[in-house]
């Protein structure tokens, strides 16, 4: 294991940075991830008693399975959400450097257990269980990033007081009157700092800090960053950001330059393997010392600032300045590459007074970072590395210190080599630090665990925020209620409080950019990284590495622009329906205001910077809407509809089972077909949808479109799909063992269309199970409302209720059916799933352990509606069987993904892969 002196470790590691007093980055907003507040009488903080959690040499397991990213997105250092830690951890680790003090924090977020005896049934006949995996407790938490000045340390200590970190984040009442004194607490620390302040913390907390190695730190959290995150990574050059995807079966090896007062250069060979190759002095302490000498700011962040305005043309010698301005082709350097950096000083009779401090600290800024760039690549090339991570606080997501560096190891590398930059680039050693308390659990994190998402906060933040977050849904809704927007722009809220009193705390209006939607909007965005340890990649997947779920490709700028539209346009009407389902009363019409506020401004800042969020597709689009949606309490804005579809689609059922029942069985298959694509038109989400609704009731518009359903179809395979079911000739081929039926809209859509297909698979001996969504989207079935409509949808058959009752969806349903003569036990079972998601749209890397589950058994995919076939998977390949149905209900989306129109229908059959 490599280590240092702490000399060298005092020179390559010190980190500088911010001088804000203190940026705590968990601006996320979100309820769910509130930070239990104490509170209680100002009394010294060493004598207080209460702890519940005990540190001893014996160090708990850090549970860091499903980690992923909370906090703002407009952050560069976001929080980090671990649901399945238990409380039997420490909840404080700190990175303590010459220049920053970088915090990183637990906080617990408690779900209550919903009892689901459709899940109980699943479970036990899917053969669904942890096996080698953990038991995940009910308990979670996120990870919060904090930094303060180390001059002012004093203020570091007070918010760790003010949130009991060191008595794990209690309630106050809970701390102040039970438990034992934090006499035998040790919160784990790294950085220089970790030594000289030992005794200033067990003096002002009553805690010990135990140092753990720098370098160690350092690996250890770019290791569970690049492992853990699908989008901590990214490219940066000529201002363009591009996310990168890291394999985790091929990290290894890669290059670390860590940047902080000087360089550290450190070849990763593993998790724990790494070695520190090179290094240098010039680094970001001499950026800002050079630079507060030269300019007079009194901040990093300041001098940074200047840099933009910059023109460093006016100090550095290029090469045109030496050949009269022209290039020296000779060697391959263009007139504008620098010669020899502040070289014109020499020559010119001028004062340090006649330069303006905007050119100097350009001019500084790249004279560090070609040199930090070129040394890095002159290293990677002796190891032969292709791969160069950049992080530290030297960078600070600032855009043109990462396009410098990326410049020169594109210029020196030829572009062979790339610069990687991190999301959480100068937290680093303080997540080392955290993950230090017990090294185990890391390899059992993976991406298809993190969902990320964006909170209401996330378009508005153009300065810092401190404090905690918001507290409950009144205040989020004030917060929302203090923007007013103006186009792209957003007024910087009025503070609403002095802070502390509301959770909001005091709101900085940033200086670069004045009260525009964000201060800089070359930053990246940061969302919030949820923890999910049931998500699994759906294991039928031809190819998951290459699998891509959106279709429709947004990064063209008109194609983004109508899709917004689209959107905007709905808006007004999903808001009246989420109102409406709310009992229209006065709080759910402020909530409704909330939220299109909120809506209106992620959108207007997607606009504003596609990438903004990370890569950009339509079903990332409409996931966010229904995301910012439960944000503000509107969890099923169209319950009530569903319910009157259902009821009405039920009382027809029985006539339209007779009728199929009447017909025979080739004739019976395409019927059916016809019927899922007809009952496919009920779709809320769809503008074209909405009008027809106002034309009729849904058995007339369901009627209207089974009699225009015309073959050919604009993408039919019908025929190659009767062909898989009946064969030709004397050829019969198997029956399907299982199929899955992805099911999307309530009312017609599942009881007219999916449920009479799923019937006719039963009778023919293939178990069926009928995937749905785990959580209410528009007018989307949800797995908690699917076995109602089937027990329902039961008193009319008797091969559904067999099934039903073999695949334990009738066992606590009420229904009244008399006596049958077949036996449930000799029906295949019925089923169902749910798909783990909440979104009209599904992301086939991320879904359910038990859909994964009962995927393992199939040989049939059904994907039915336009979010499932068409605007996410039309293009997804399967290792079975796989039946696409969709009737079209855009116009934009008919022309360009099948070249038809609107009411146009796909059913698009591909054979096993």
């Amino acid at each position: 294991m490599a280590s240092l002196t702490d000399d060298q470790q005092e020179l390559n590691f010190g980190i500088d940075g911010n001088i804000n007093n203190c940026d705590e980055k968990e601006i996320q907003i979100d309820a769910s991830s509130i930070v239990e507040r104490g509170g209680g009488e100002e009394k010294d903080m060493a004598h207080l008693t209460g702890s519940l959690i005990h540190r001893s040499s014996s160090r708990p397991q850090l549970d860091l399975s499903g980690a992923a990213i909370q906090g703002n997105f407009e952050e560069r250092d976001p929080t980090i959400l671990l649901p399945n830690q238990s409380d039997d951890i420490s909840h404080l680790a700190l990175d303590i450097g010459g220049s920053l003090i970088k915090l990183v924090y637990f906080s617990r977020r408690e779900d209550q257990p919903i009892n689901d005896r459709r899940k109980k049934t699943i479970t036990g006949r899917l053969g669904i269980s942890n096996g080698i995996r953990r038991s995940y407790p009910i308990l979670g938490g996120r990870l919060h990033f904090v930094k303060f000045e180390t001059i002012k340390i004093k203020e570091c200590l007070d918010f760790i007081y003010s949130k009991q970190l060191h008595r794990g984040g209690m309630d106050s009442r809970r701390w102040q009157f039970k438990g034992p004194s934090t006499e035998n607490t040790v919160i784990k620390a790294t950085g220089g700092g970790a030594h000289k302040f030992s005794d200033l913390f067990k003096e002002r907390l009553g805690i010990s800090i135990e140092k753990e190695d720098e370098m160690n730190c350092l690996v250890a959290g770019a290791n569970f960053l690049l492992k853990a995150i699908r989008h901590e990574a990214f490219t940066h050059m000529e201002g363009q950001k591009e996310f990168v995807q890291i394999d985790q079966n091929d990290l290894f090896p890669y290059l670390l330059v860590n940047i902080g007062s000087g360089v550290s250069i450190i070849k990763v060979d593993g998790d724990g393997k790494f070695q520190r190759v090179s290094g240098t002095n010039v680094g970001g302490g001499t950026y800002w010392g050079l630079g507060k000498l030269l300019t007079k700011c009194e901040s990093f962040d300041e001098l940074l600032e200047l840099s933009q305005r910059g023109d460093n043309r006016t100090i550095d010698m290029l090469v045109g300045d030496i050949y009269g301005g022209t290039d020296y082709s000779k060697i391959g350097l263009s007139a504008s590459t620098i010669a020899s950096s502040f070289g014109k000083a020499i020559s010119e009779n001028k004062e340090l007074d006649n330069y303006r401090p905007e050119d100097i600290s350009l001019s500084l800024l790249r004279m560090i970072s070609y040199n930090i760039g070129q040394i890095s690549y002159l290293n990677a090339l002796r190891f032969g590395l292709k791969r160069i991570f950049f992080g530290g606080f030297f960078i600070r997501g600032h855009a043109y210190t990462m396009d410098t560096i990326s410049f020169a190891v594109q210029f020196w590398s030829k572009g062979e080599a790339q610069a990687m930059f991190l999301r959480h680039e100068g937290f680093l050693g303080a997540l080392g630090a955290f993950m230090s308390y017990e090294k185990h659990g890391l390899d059992d994190l993976m991406v298809h665990q993190l969902v990320e998402r964006f909170p209401m906060g996330a378009p508005y933040v153009g300065g810092n925020i401190h404090g905690t977050p918001l507290g409950d849904l009144n205040e989020k809704i004030s917060w929302m209620e203090k923007f007013v927007q103006k186009g792209t722009e957003i007024t910087a809220p009025v503070p609403m409080a002095p802070p502390g009193t509301t959770g909001l705390g005091g709101f900085e209006v940033p200086s670069s950019k004045g009260d525009t939607l964000r201060s800089d909007a070359s930053e990246l965005n940061v969302g919030v990284l949820h923890l999910v340890p049931s998500l699994e990649v759906f294991p039928l997947l031809a190819d998951p590495k290459t699998y891509e779920p959106n279709t429709i490709d947004l990064s063209d700028h008109s194609e983004l622009e109508y899709w917004f539209t689209i959107l905007s346009e709905h808006l007004s009407d999903l808001v009246d329906k989420a109102v409406a389902s709310e009992g229209g009363t006065e709080d759910a019409k402020r909530r409704g205001d909330a939220f299109a506020r909120a809506f209106s401004a992620h959108l207007a800042r997607l606009m504003e910077e596609p990438a903004a969020y990370g890569k950009l597709g339509l079903a990332n689009l409409l996931e966010l809407r229904e995301e910012c949606l439960r944000e503000f309490h509107f969890f099923d804005a169209y319950r009530s509809i569903k319910q009157r579809e259902n009821e009405a689609s039920l009382a027809v059922l029985p006539d339209l089972l007779k009728e199929l029942d009447s017909m025979t069985e080739e004739t019976r298959m395409l019927t059916l077909i016809e019927g899922v694509l007809a009952a496919n038109i009920f779709d809320w989400g769809s503008r074209a949808c909405v009008d027809l609704y106002h034309k009729g009731t849904i058995i007339e518009i369901y009627r209207m479109s089974r009699n225009k359903m015309q073959r050919p179809w604009r993408v039919d395979d019908f025929d190659v799909f009767k062909e898989r079911m009946f064969g030709s000739g004397d050829k019969k081929p198997q029956p399907h063992k299982r199929a899955l039926l992805f099911v999307d809209n309530s009312g017609a859509d599942i009881v007219l269309g999916m449920l009479p297909l799923a019937r006719e698979l039963l009778r023919r001996g293939t178990e069926v199970v009928l995937v749905a969504n785990s959580l209410p989207a528009l007018n989307d079935v949800t797995a908690m409302e699917v076995p109602d409509i089937v027990a329902e949808a039961a008193k009319h058959c008797d091969i559904l209720r067999g099934a039903a009752e073999a695949g334990g969806l009738l066992v606590d349903a009420m229904i009244n059916i008399q006596d049958s003569s077949k036996e449930s036990s000799s029906s295949v079972p019925l089923m169902v799933v749910e798909n783990g998601c909440g979104s009209p749209c599904i992301d086939l890397r991320q879904v359910s352990s038990e859909l994964a589950a009962a995927a393992k058994d199939a040989d049939l995919v059904i994907l039915e509606g336009m979010g499932r076939a068409l605007h996410t998977n039309f293009n997804a390949r399967f290792k079975c069987d796989a039946l696409k149905l969709a009737m079209v209900k855009n116009q934009r989306l008919a022309e360009k993904l099948i070249k038809g129109s609107i009411y146009d229908c796909v059913c698009r059959f591909e054979p096993a892969n």
